[in-house]
C-alpha cells in the first residue's frame, strides 16, 4: 500500500476550521461528496468494532428544520438565561451552510467497553470528516454549540438516554479562507523516554 506522506502532512497541518459566516452563503458541496466524507469517517478505529457513531445530515429545507428546532429548543429552555442574540443566530447561523452533520455517539450495549472510548471513536471518525473535507477543498467545523448538552434534544437525532449528542459539523463551500494555523513547538508536547 503506499501513500504520500508529505502529502498527507501538508493537509494534516494545513487543515483549518472554517465558520458559518466564512462560507459563500448559498453554495452547496455535493450530496455525494458529503457521502464520500462519512464513509471516510466510518473507518476510524473503533474498540471491538462497535462502530458507535451515527450521523444525521440536515441539508436543503433540513437546515431550516434543524434551525427552528434548535432555537425553539433554547427558547423553551433558557428561562432567565435567554439572551435574544444568541436565538437568532440559532435561527440564522445553520442556513449559512451547505450541509451540517449532526455527530452522534450511540453507545454500545458491551458493558466492557468504557463510554469515552466510544467518544474517542466518535471524535476520530470527526477527524476523518475534517481532513476529508479539506481535502475536498470545502471548509467546515465541529460545534458544541446549540442543542449539543442538552439531554431533551437527544430524541430529535435518534438517540436514547445513554447515547450522547456531541455536536455538529458545519460544511460550507470556502469563501473567506482561514488565517494560517500555528502550533507551539512539538518539544514543548512530546516527552522521549529511551532508558
Amino acid at each position: 500500500m503506499q501513500h504520500n506522506p508529505e502529502a498527507f502532512n501538508r493537509l494534516a497541518r494545513q487543515r483549518r476550521s472554517v465558520f458559518p459566516k466564512q462560507f459563500v452563503p448559498g453554495a452547496k458541496v455535493p450530496d455525494e461528496i458529503i457521502s464520500q466524507v462519512l464513509e471516510n469517517a466510518i473507518w476510524a478505529p473503533t474498540h471491538k468494532l462497535t462502530e458507535p457513531w451515527h450521523f444525521v445530515v440536515f441539508t436543503g429545507d433540513g437546515l431550516k428544520t434543524f434551525a427552528e428546532y434548535q432555537s425553539g429548543m433554547y427558547k423553551a429552555n433558557a428561562g432567565d438565561a435567554f439572551k435574544e442574540d444568541k436565538y437568532i443566530k440559532m435561527q440564522q447561523q445553520p442556513l449559512l451552510a451547505s450541509h451540517i452533520i449532526a455527530l452522534c455517539m450511540k453507545r454500545t450495549t458491551e458493558v466492557s467497553i468504557p463510554e469515552v472510548e466510544e467518544i474517542a471513536a466518535v471524535a476520530c471518525a470527526v477527524q476523518n470528516i475534517y481532513l476529508s473535507i479539506a481535502a475536498y477543498g470545502y471548509g467546515g467545523y465541529w460545534t458544541t454549540g446549540g442543542v449539543t448538552y442538552m439531554p431533551q434534544a437527544k430524541s430529535f437525532f435518534g438517540l436514547h438516554e445513554k447515547d450522547k449528542l456531541l455536536g455538529f459539523f458545519y460544511v460550507g463551500v470556502i469563501g473567506v479562507p482561514s488565517i494560517a494555523g500555528k502550533r507551539q513547538p512539538l518539544e514543548l508536547k512530546v516527552e522521549w523516554k529511551r532508558e
